[in-house]
C-alpha cells in the first residue's frame, strides 16, 4: 500500500500554533494517523524517582502531529504545497502525484 506522506518527505504545518513551519518526516504512525516531524512536537515529561533515576527529573519526548495538519511540500524553494494523488502505470505499479503541480510525479 502506498502512503500519501512517507518518511523523509518535507511537510508544512497548515494549522495550529506552529502554522507555516516546515520539517522533515522522521516516522509515520499509520495506526494513529500521525507523523513525527524533525524539530517539532518536543515536550518535556516529568519522571518519578526510580532505581534507574533516583532523583527523578524531566526528559524530552517526541509528540506526534496528526496527518490532517500537514501538507506535502512539492517545491522546497518556494514552499509550495500540494495534495497527493495516485496514478497506476502500465505495469500496475502505483506512484504518487502532486495535484497542484499538474499531476507531476513525486520522486
Amino acid at each position: 500500500m502506498t502512503q500519501r506522506i512517507v518518511k523523509n518527505d518535507i511537510v508544512k504545518l497548515i494549522s495550529g500554533p506552529n502554522k507555516g513551519v516546515t520539517g522533515k518526516v522522521l516516522a509515520v504512525l499509520p495506526r494513529k494517523s500521525a507523523v513525527l516531524i524533525e524539530g517539532l512536537g518536543t515536550k518535556s515529561r516529568k519522571m518519578k524517582p526510580s532505581r534507574l533515576h533516583p532523583t527523578g527529573g524531566s526528559k524530552d519526548i517526541h509528540v506526534p502531529t496528526p496527518l490532517h495538519k500537514v501538507a506535502l511540500v512539492v517545491d522546497e524553494k518556494t514552499g509550495k504545497t500540494s495534495r497527493v494523488g495516485y496514478k497506476k502505470s502500465a505495469d500496475g505499479a502505483k506512484s504518487r502525484i502532486a495535484r497542484q503541480s499538474k499531476n507531476k510525479e513525486i520522486k
